[in-house]
């Protein structure tokens, strides 16, 4: 008999230090608690997801609160903790500081781990990506604990455990990989092989607050009032799925992560703990149900794919010139940028340049940049 994959749903309303607290050490005493995934003496990296510095009221990261929860629970087996991310842009530290998780990391005296260098490793047994820089503070560390948060993202449907390992890949070196896997399956492929190669010892995602929409920084706050806990992360992000109703085989990391063995989306092959589910599932969450499509080209998109993908639109209203998208677009050259040169104006896009990575969209601080669908792809479905 196959042994299923657990995954630890727990009901948390509000972000108040008790009832966190209480709610973190409840779904992780259901899953076998916190002593069964690490042993004293370690030295274990926690690994919040700093997409970029934003108050904890933006939701953009986990919740201070729950960070400090669970390095609470993992310092009561190991006094050998540090953390870190490297953030989309900007220093870890000062990224950190903004998200709140800097604050509550001093306070209990955690250093911040090296998330700006790394080093190369050679993955002979991956079955995609055999080769890639990782941080410091990971490779140093005896084993990662896994924070997300709950969130959509226009890349991959959701974002939450597998794809938090991201962040452990140092710096503008993120970028490099939009351009080397342009089409969308692969680029899943690629996070699914960071995770079989870096194996956090526990995934938590932190879905009190989660964010829907325009996600992963520009979304919206919506109180999904659940906390999630699993040693599998395809699990957990099938757990996502199921309570926001979107079918799990519309996020592109989930068949490769189950045919790769990193875990399971078959609801028969997962077993849930703790509170129920069905008075959590939010029909309305503003999600894109749909499947991926990928753009194939790595370096522009044929004249038709151009005309049917979706792609990222300026809003003229709410930019404010600032230069982000033009920063963080990993083309060359660039497809969203002062064309004509004048830095007063919004940015425009070359589409035919464009291969849809979204870094401008997600990164954008302005919350200015959505991703639409054309009208001729519209009217052929």
């Amino acid at each position: 008999m196959i042994e299923k994959s657990r995954v630890a749903v727990v009901t948390c309303s509000a972000y108040d230090e008790v009832s966190v607290s209480a709610a973190v050490s409840r779904g992780l005493d259901l899953i076998g608690g916190m002593d069964s995934f690490i042993q004293p003496g370690e030295k274990i990296v926690l690994k919040p997801n700093i997409l970029v510095g934003e108050s904890p009221e933006k939701v953009v990261g986990p919740h201070p609160l729950v960070f400090k929860a669970v390095a609470q629970q993992a310092r009561s087996v190991t006094e050998h903790l540090s953390y870190g991310d490297s953030p989309g842009f900007g220093k870890p530290s000062a990224q950190a500081l903004k998200a709140g998780l800097g604050q509550t990391a001093a306070e209990l005296g955690i250093p911040l781990a090296d998330f700006e260098k790394g080093r190369e490793i050679h993955f002979s047994d991956s079955p995609f990506i055999k080769q890639f820089t990782l941080a410091n503070g990971v490779l140093d560390s005896d084993g990662l604990i896994s924070i997300a948060k709950f969130k959509t993202h226009q890349l991959t449907r959701i974002t939450g455990p597998v794809k938090n390992q991201f962040g452990c890949v140092p710096g503008v070196l993120k970028a490099e990989f939009h351009i080397k896997l342009p089409n969308a399956l692969d680029f899943a492929k690629m996070l699914v092989c960071i995770d079989l190669y870096i194996r956090p010892r526990l995934y938590i995602v932190d879905g009190i607050m989660a964010m829907e929409g325009n996600g992963p920084r520009g979304g919206n706050p919506v109180n999904m009032k659940v906390l999630l806990f699993s040693k599998d992360p395809i699990a957990a992000e099938a757990v996502m799925c199921r309570l926001i109703e979107l079918n799990p085989e519309f996020v592109p990391t989930m068949r490769p992560g189950k045919d790769w063995g990193l875990g399971t989306y078959l609801p028969e092959e997962i077993e849930l703990l703790g509170d129920p589910i069905e008075p959590l599932i939010n029909k309305s969450f503003n999600v894109v149900r749909a499947p991926v499509k990928a753009v194939t080209s790595s370096t522009s998109v044929s004249f038709i794919k151009n005309l049917v993908s979706p792609r990222p639109v300026i809003d003229p209203a709410k930019c404010s010139h600032c230069g982000t998208c033009v920063k963080v677009c990993p083309a060359s050259p660039k497809a969203v940028d002062w064309h004509d040169g004048d830095h007063k104006k919004v940015p425009t896009y070359k589409y035919e340049r464009c291969i849809r990575c979204f870094c401008c969209q997600e990164l954008c601080p302005d919350h200015a940049i959505s991703v639409q669908t054309p009208f001729l792809s519209r009217l052929i479905r």
